[in-house]
């Protein structure tokens, strides 16, 4: 098991990082947060899991510890396997995922890329009471129904009219609204737009 990867970002593709570690560029998939985060020639360290298919191992890459915890979860859920995890941990952040399970709405989960409505009732049916308590609990504010408003919502509306996908752009307005509650739409766009192209 390959706990972790430390390294120098030699490249960023669309959906994977590749790292210069020792003599080695070792390629790591990511969320499009986590590949937010990367920049060549930057020293990063991401928290990993390596899953094997079909003799094809593939090297998954974190950049919190909640990601990692929540994608391995997602691997145990019937029919769900990485390239679905990982587009749901792409399309949001990991704080709607675990509200989704908690309230029991998969419709939230619908949103991500691959997965549809049948997928996300079970993502919901069998991750229930198997996420930390510290991510299901209730959040004050409208992150804790996955919904939007003010300058989150004007955001995403404006960048769905720019011809982003909901899915693209819905999760990454949101962690910015949390990691900027007082910003103006204007700002989160430019943000959103920094991550999302």
């Amino acid at each position: 098991m390959i706990a972790f990867v430390e390294g120098q970002v030699e490249a960023l593709g669309e959906g994977s990082v590749v790292l210069r570690v020792g003599g080695f560029g070792v390629e790591v998939l990511a969320p499009s947060s986590t590949l937010a985060r990367c920049r060549p020639g930057e020293t990063v360290r991401l928290q990993t899991a390596l899953v094997v298919r079909e003799e094809q191992p593939s090297l998954y890459g974190f950049h919190e510890a909640d990601m990692l915890l929540v994608f391995r979860r997602l691997l145990e859920v019937n029919g769900v396997g990485p390239k679905v995890a990982l587009g749901l941990l792409s399309a949001l952040p990991v704080n709607l995922i675990a509200s989704a399970v908690a309230n029991a709405d998969p419709a939230l989960l619908t949103s991500a890329p691959g997965v549809g409505k049948r997928t996300a009732e079970r993502i919901v049916l069998e991750l229930r009471n198997r996420l930390p308590e510290h991510l299901t609990a209730p959040v004050a504010g409208p992150a804790a129904t996955g919904g939007l408003s003010g300058a989150g919502q004007d955001a995403v509306d404006a960048l769905l009219a720019l011809g982003y996908r909901e899915s693209q752009v819905r999760g990454v307005v949101a962690e910015l609204v949390k990691d900027h509650p007082g910003a103006s739409a204007e700002t989160l766009i430019r943000k959103a737009l920094a991550r999302v192209r």
